[in-house]
Order: structure tokens, then C-alpha cells, then sequence
């Protein structure tokens, strides 16, 4: 996407001092095959009592950073000083997938059988602990706190991915899923209905705190949930010119299919999908782009089968999310939204899922947005959000990380919705009260489109016939009044479509970072913060080049450290790292640079005039880069580890917490449990004195009230009122407001004019009821009484 002058000049930059000055070829760095970002104890906020007091203390939770080499791993943690720290470096042959295991959740039927041991790391390496199976067959578990190899569980064919949570262990196969309990590590249920994928996740699966979701064959109508992808009609003139050069070429491909068919050979250059294909032909035919969602607590031991004849036990939704086979997924920080991609790469969906307790068919699946990356193809290789959801970041395997606005809840991301720390809701105040539904439906029914903010493009771009009812908004006002009426029924919310407001590539070498936000900007340069290991040139390798055109990265969102590498004599302040909307974007890649990026979103500025619905645009910029890589030279760093390890401790921290959960004594805790020890009084260690004051603060709502009063209408009118004397009684059942004089005389109403009103003559009462007298607060209602204005709706 460089224009043809900036690429000759980013080549210039990069290789012609290298090829002049003669300078000795750079360190020697080992080869890195995969990163990731991991979840484990040491940064779960949830469940580390460290993390809790959050707002108080500053406490963030470190970035926990998995790296696999050619040969071996390595584990870092970057916490918010922003000091690089190793954790566990290894040498044992090329490693396929590793994970931390989180400590799991215990109950007083079901204990952990190997809580002395955690944490564990779950490897698939290569040559397994038998040494006899084939490669990448087997899944050891090793101890941290030990060294020694507690579990190893051996398959027949080869282990793709592991995934993992506090409930369950999950080994990803070739199209077959393997979930084994996270006490005792037995099998707990398979699944054997998985779509394949051509690659590089060849069995996509998201893993939430709960819910599993992976791809499957096939559709079952009876447990179809309602909802599901709306058709995409977003046709650009270059969609159009590439599609017709699309329907060229798999014109082609089809002769070509034919053609090997009828020979019964396949061409050496034959891609995947063709192989692929060209296998399935004796096969049932599959259905791509199918998911399966299962919670994972309530599903039944055994094989997990989506068929007419089993039962929705366990299934939580079964929807079509896209026509091409889906590549990867992932759930966010809640697990109610599901974002997933496929394998053309062009548009990513946002699926928010609605669950039936009954089944999986009475489950709505809202697809509330449409990401749109671009017209050509690219494979997905990560997917992150940030915390509050606001944002989400996908990265290709050309090494490009997309940023998108999006909101948990649907809805065009505007300056409201993202330009404040927090997050706003559904709508505002103003757009609650302002009766602008009756407004928009009256416009609405007039154009017969959607209200449009681009003149002549009123139509809506979900163009399936499941959405054509719906644009007319009338239809949608149940969903954005106060009163969501059931959320599963139709009409389901309307579609955006969303662009990115940021594309960050990935630098062709280490030395230039190249970017462009938005409209096309361009800027190269260097940048590097006091790590603890120097930054050294980088092997000059275009990406293209040195892995087939694969460029591995992933990205993950985290509190900015770079304010603090930067100025390591100022104190951090608590509010720092409030000063940001959205939190700063940590990308690491292949060539082991973790970079920070901030990312400023702000109005669009080509807009005249700035409002809550303005669009946005953002601004990105490089701010700190970490060296991680390891070169041969380093030594490794094994297990045992000592108590005070960061891992070690978090685990500790964790299991603590997890047995006062459960009612159970931590083992090394001293005596039985008291009361106000256990997990019922941690958030208050005080006596019951304040345990009779509680029900007067709760508020109880037993309907739904009108969400616009009378008397926000423009037709009302406030003014002083000033009593001539006597006391008035208002009462909200009375039609005629009467005043009587001691000598029943008729007075005037009341007087209007004056605008000064003392209110301790006028006494104004309710006469239908009386505040319930709450616990320890009837004193409090009978002081007031006297000098307070006692407002009565209940008409």
C-alpha cells in the first residue's frame, strides 16, 4: 500500500548503507515460529486478590508474552514499569503450543488433584515425553514449582492448538475437539464434527470463560438459532471490478477441477482447498461457515453431536456466519460477543449471542456489525479486544493489525460513544427524553429507506430477504427505548458496517516503522526506550521473503508503560493513565519487537460541525519497542522455580482465593474458618451493625416506567408558587385545587405572580400513601417530613 516513491525510499533507508558501509552481518537471533499473548493467574484482575484494590493502590496486571522458537520457548512479563522480565526459557525442540494453565475453580465436591504441583504449562513439542509417537502427538503437563512432568496425554494424530480456562483444558486435533477437566485432567467431552480449514488455524475454536465455539460441518435446522450473518451488499466500484475477476478465475478453477477429476490426479501446484475438495468427494457434502457454540458445564459427557436426532443438551446456538469457511474466532473479555472471520478475509462479523435455557433454536444470534477490512484476501491470525469492549484488533498474516470501533451493544461508533474513558450507554439522556423516535419513525415512513446520514444512500447494506423488513425503524424502537421488550424475538437490530480507523504494519526491519491511519500518512522512524536488553540492528529480511509471505504477529490491549519508561524518576500519579480514551496497543512480531502504540481517536476533521454523532477517525504513533528475542547464546531458564517467581506467586495468590470461594480451609491456613473470614464478608470485615441498614439502600423496581415523564414535554411550564395565607393541600386525586378560609369564603386558587416562595408554609401532602417505613430509617422519613416537598406520582 506504499506509493511507489515512499517504498524506493524506505529501500534506500534500509539497504543501500548496509550494502556500502561493509558493516559485520547482525547477531545471530534464533527463529521465531508463533507469538501469543496469554491469560493466566499472573494478570487474572478477577481473580488475584493483588489486582483488586485496582483503582486504589495502581496495581496493573502485567502483559504475559508466549514466544516459540525453531527450537524451544520463552515466557516474558512486561509489568507497568515497563521492565522486560523473563520468566521460563527452554531449549527442547520446536514446540507446536504451550500454555499456562490457570489454576482451576474448586467446590467442596470437587478438589484440585494437583494444587501442590501448579502452575502447570501445557506443551506440544515435538518429540513427546514417549519419544515414540509420531511428532506433535502428545500433551505434557509440567510443573513449574517442581520441574518434574506430572500428566502427558497421547493422541493418534497430530495436536494443532491448546486452549485452556479455569474449568477445562481444550487440545484442538484435526477436525476434532478434545476437552479434559482442569482438577484431574480426564477426558470430559469430544467433538468430532469439526469444519476443516485450510489454514493457518486448521481448527478454529474460540474458548471463553465458559462457552466453547467451533466450526461445524454441517447445519441443523432443528437446532438453528434464530438470527445468524445478514448478507453483505457493500459494493464498492474496485469490489466489482475484483469480483468479475473473481468469477474469471473460479471459472477457471472450475474447469481445472473437472479436468483433474476426470484424470484423477491433482496438479503439483494445486492449493489446499483443492485438496481439500478433491478428498471430500466421497464424503457427505459439508457446509462451511457454520458455528456451534457449547457451554461446557452442561454439556453431556462424551461425544458432542449436532444431529436431528440428539437433544440441545449443552448446545447454546447453531447459526451460518459466513459462506467461506470460517478461519479463525474469538470471544470477548464477557464471552457474549463473538467475532469470527473467514477465509477470504474481506469482512469480519460481530455476533452478539442471546441465549434460551431451553434451547439452542430459542437462542437469538445478533449480528451487529460487519467489519470491512478490503477487497483483497488475507488470512486472519489474531483477534484481541480491549477491556470495555470498545475497540477490537485484527491481525493478518500479511502483518497488518485493523482497529475497529465497535460497541457491545450495536450502533454506529460516534464521538459519544468513544471519545470518553467510559463507556456510554445505548443512548443518551437527551435521545431518552426528546421523543425523537416519533420524529425518525414519521421521516422514516416518508423516504421509505433508513434515515441515512449520506444523502442517496438510504438503503440499508443488510440486503438479505431476514432483514428486509427491518430498516424502517420503527421495528427497532423496542430495542433502543428504556423497555427491550424480549431481545430474542424479531425484529433483530439493524447492521453497521464498520471501516477501520487504523491499519499498523508491521516494519519490513526492525529499524523503520512504517504506518497509515486513516488517510494515507506515512511516516518512518526509530524509536527505543531503556529496556533492560539493548535494541541491535535487525537482519535485514523483508517479511515477504522470510516465511513464505507469513508474518506472524499479535496484538493485545494493556495500560501504556511507555509514560513511565520515559520519565523513570517521576512518581507514577494514579490518574496517568486515565489521561487516554483508549488504552495503548501492544503488537509483537516475528522478529521478537513488542512495540507500544498509542492510539488517539478524535472527530472525523474533515466534518463542519462536531456533535455526538460525529464519526471518528485515530491516530496512531509507535511510542516504546522491547527487543525480546533470544539469541543462542542466552541461557536457559528452567523450572524449578523458586516460591518468590512471579508465576508461583500469582498461582498461590489465586488457589488462596479460590478455596475461600469455595467455603474450604487453604491448606497452611491456621484453624476452621470463622464467619467473617469466609468469602461472605470479604468486602465488609466489620460487625453486623451495618447488616440492618442494607435493605433501606436498596432500590426496588417493579415495572417499568414511562421512559419519558409528562413533564419533560416542551408544553409544561414551572413557576413559583406563593400560598395567600392559608395552607393549600395538593393532592394528586384531587381535580379542583380548593382553599378554604376560616370563614368559608372562597380565596383565590392561588397567586402566580410573585416569584419568591417560602417553603414552610406551603405544606404539601400526599394523600393516597405513605413511604414505606424501612428498617432503621423511619426516623430519618418523620424529621424530613416538615421541611421537605413530598412529590407524589403514584397518578
Amino acid at each position: 500500500e506504499q506509493s511507489y516513491m515512499e517504498s524506493v525510499v524506505t529501500f534506500l533507508q534500509d539497504v543501500v548503507p548496509q550494502a556500502y558501509s561493509g558493516t559485520p552481518p547482525a547477531e545471530e537471533k534464533e527463529k521465531i515460529i508463533w507469538v501469543r499473548f496469554e491469560n493466566a493467574d499472573l494478570n487474572d484482575t478477577s481473580r488475584n486478590m493483588e489486582f483488586h484494590e485496582i483503582h486504589s493502590t495502581g496495581n496493573e496486571p502485567p502483559l504475559l508474552l508466549m514466544i516459540g522458537y525453531s527450537d524451544g520457548m520463552q515466557v516474558w512479563s512486561i509489568p507497568i514499569s515497563g521492565e522486560a522480565q523473563e520468566l521460563f526459557s527452554v531449549r527442547h525442540g520446536p514446540v507446536r503450543a504451550a500454555r499456562i494453565l490457570p489454576a482451576p475453580q474448586i467446590s467442596a465436591q470437587k478438589c484440585d488433584n494437583f494444587s501442590e504441583k501448579r502452575p502447570l504449562l501445557g506443551v506440544c513439542k515435538s518429540i513427546g515425553s514417549s519419544g515414540t509417537s509420531p511428532p506433535y502427538c502428545c500433551v505434557d503437563l509440567y510443573s513449574l514449582r517442581t520441574g518434574e512432568m506430572v500428566k502427558s496425554i497421547q493422541f493418534k494424530t497430530p495436536i494443532y492448538d491448546l486452549h485452556c480456562n479455569k474449568r477445562i483444558l481444550v487440545v484442538v486435533l484435526q477436525e476434532k475437539i478434545a476437552a479434559f477437566d482442569s482438577c484431574t485432567f480426564t477426558k470430559k467431552f469430544f467433538v468430532t464434527s469439526c469444519y476443516p480449514c485450510p489454514g493457518p488455524n486448521m481448527n478454529p475454536i474460540a474458548l471463553g470463560s465458559r462457552w466453547l465455539a467451533y466450526a461445524e460441518n454441517k447445519l441443523i435446522r432443528c437446532h438453528q438459532s434464530r438470527g445468524g450473518a445478514c448478507g453483505d451488499n457493500i459494493q464498492s466500484y474496485t469490489a466489482t471490478v475484483i469480483s468479475a475477476a473473481k468469477t474469471i478465475k473460479t471459472g477457471l478453477t472450475m474447469v481445472g477441477k473437472v479436468v483433474t477429476q476426470l484424470t484423477g490426479t491433482l496438479p503439483s501446484g494445486a492449493t489446499e482447498e483443492e485438496i481439500l475438495a478433491h478428498s471430500n468427494i466421497r464424503r457427505s457434502p459439508l457446509v462451511p461457515g457454520i458455528i456451534t457454540i457449547i457451554d461446557t458445564d452442561t454439556v453431556a459427557e462424551g461425544q458432542v453431536l449436532v444431529s436431528e436426532d440428539s437433544d440441545s443438551d449443552g448446545i447454546v446456538a447453531h447459526f451460518p456466519a459466513h459462506e467461506k469457511p470460517i478461519c479463525c474466532m474469538a470471544f470477548n473479555p464477557s464471552g457474549m460477543l463473538l467475532v469470527t472471520t473467514d477465509t477470504l478475509g474481506h469482512d469480519f462479523h460481530v455476533f452478539q449471542i442471546l441465549t434460551h435455557p431451553w434451547s439452542s433454536s430459542q437462542s437469538a444470534v445478533h449480528h451487529l456489525y460487519t467489519l470491512h477490512r478490503g477487497e483483497t484476501e488475507a488470512k486472519v491470525q489474531d483477534i484481541s479486544f480491549s477491556h470495555d469492549c470498545r475497540w477490537v484488533v485484527v491481525s493478518t498474516l500479511r502483518g497488518t493489525s485493523h482497529v475497529f470501533p465497535i460497541n457491545p451493544y450495536g450502533g454506529q461508533p460516534c464521538v459519544r460513544t468513544h471519545m470518553s474513558p467510559r463507556v456510554v450507554n445505548r443512548m443518551s439522556r437527551f435521545q431518552k427524553s426528546a421523543g425523537l423516535e416519533e420524529i425518525e419513525q414519521e421521516l422514516t415512513s416518508k423516504q421509505g429507506g433508513r434515515c441515512s446520514p449520506v444523502p442517496g444512500l438510504s438503503s440499508s447494506p443488510s440486503g438479505s430477504p431476514l432483514h428486509g423488513k427491518l430498516n424502517s425503524q420503527d421495528t427497532y424502537n423496542n430495542f433502543t427505548n428504556n423497555n427491550p421488550g424480549n431481545p430474542r424475538l424479531l425484529p433483530l437490530p439493524s447492521l453497521t458496517v464498520v471501516l477501520p480507523l487504523a491499519q499498523i504494519k508491521q516494519p519490513m526491519t526492525l529499524g523503520t516503522i512504517t504506518k497509515r491511519t486513516g488517510p494515507y500518512l506515512f511516516g518512518a522512524g526509530c524509536f527505543s526506550i531503556k529496556a533492560p536488553c539493548k535494541s541491535k540492528p535487525a537482519p535485514q529480511i523483508s517479511p515477504s521473503k522470510s516465511v513464505g509471505g507469513e508474518f506472524c504477529v499479535a496484538a493485545v490491549f494493556g495500560s501504556s508503560r511507555s509514560w513511565f519508561a520515559n520519565n523513570p524518576g517521576l512518581k507514577r500519579e494514579k490518574d496517568q493513565s486515565k489521561q487516554f480514551v483508549v488504552e495503548s496497543l501492544y503488537i509483537i512480531s516475528c522478529y521478537g519487537s513488542l512495540v507500544e502504540h498509542v492510539l488517539e481517536p478524535r472527530p472525523l476533521s474533515t466534518a463542519p460541525k462536531i456533535s455526538d454523532d460525529t464519526p471518528l477517525e485515530m491516530m496512531t504513533c509507535p511510542r516504546a519497542s522491547w527487543t525480546l528475542v533470544r539469541t543462542p547464546q542466552w541461557n536457559e531458564l528452567q523450572p524449578p522455580f523458586n516460591a518468590n517467581h512471579p508465576l508461583l506467586l500469582a498461582a498461590d495468590a489465586v488457589q488462596y482465593y479460590q478455596y475461600l470461594l469455595a467455603g474450604l480451609v487453604p491448606p497452611g491456613s491456621p484453624g476452621p474458618i470463622t464467619r467473617h473470614e469466609s468469602y461472605d464478608s470479604l468486602a465488609s470485615d466489620h460487625s453486623g451493625q451495618e447488616d440492618e441498614e442494607w435493605l433501606s439502600q436498596v432500590e426496588i423496581v417493579t415495572h417499568t416506567g414511562p421512559h419519558r415523564r409528562l413533564w419533560m414535554g416542551p408544553q409544561f411550564q414551572f413557576k413559583t408558587i406563593h400560598p395567600s395565607g392559608q395552607t393549600t393541600v395538593i393532592s394528586s386525586s384531587s381535580s379542583v385545587l380548593q382553599s378554604h378560609g376560616p370563614s368559608d369564603t372562597p380565596q383565590p386558587l392561588l397567586d402566580f405572580d410573585t416569584d419568591d416562595l417560602d417553603l414552610n408554609s406551603l405544606r404539601i401532602q400526599p394523600v393516597r400513601s405513605e413511604p414505606v417505613s424501612m428498617p432503621g430509617s423511619s426516623r430519618l422519613v418523620s424529621d424530613r417530613r416538615g421541611v421537605s416537598t413530598v412529590i407524589d406520582a403514584t397518578s
